[in-house]
């Protein structure tokens, strides 16, 4: 997200993430909500961030959400498209051949689904490719 800063910069912005080393700086400057982390595949953390996704989103009432993913894309996508909320997702510079666990899932809901590398176009028709974001 930050080769993004010239783009989000921009436009009013929340964040939401899980509180680490590299993102607790976010509170310096940027409005964020925390997560209680939640593991790639951890489909009962998952669960248990839902109320708090849907807490998030009627509270900031997002016009757009972007993620840059990791597992807390997948809640967002799915209660951003049952509140009928854009999303668009940008797939990780790490995924030459194929999409993440959670591009996967996200991949049929988003309304724009971004890669990094054009060679992905070809098995993912949807999927758009504009250069990198690292």
């Amino acid at each position: 997200m930050r080769s993004l800063q010239s783009f989000w910069s921009m436009h009013e912005r929340v964040w939401v993430s899980d509180r680490k080393s590299d993102t607790i700086i976010l509170e310096e400057s940027e409005k964020v909500h925390w997560l209680p982390y939640q593991a790639p595949r951890d489909i009962l953390a998952l669960i248990k961030n839902i109320p708090k996704t849907f807490q998030f989103i009627r509270l900031e009432k997002p016009d757009v959400i972007i993620s840059t993913g990791a597992s807390i894309a997948i809640n967002f996508a799915f209660v951003a498209k049952i509140l009928g909320i854009r999303f668009i997702y940008i797939e990780s510079i790490s995924r030459a051949n194929e999409l993440s666990i959670s591009g996967r899932l996200v991949y049929p809901i988003s309304d724009e689904f971004y890669v990094q590398w054009a060679e992905l176009c070809q098995k993912y028709p949807k999927a758009i490719f504009k250069g990198y974001a690292s």
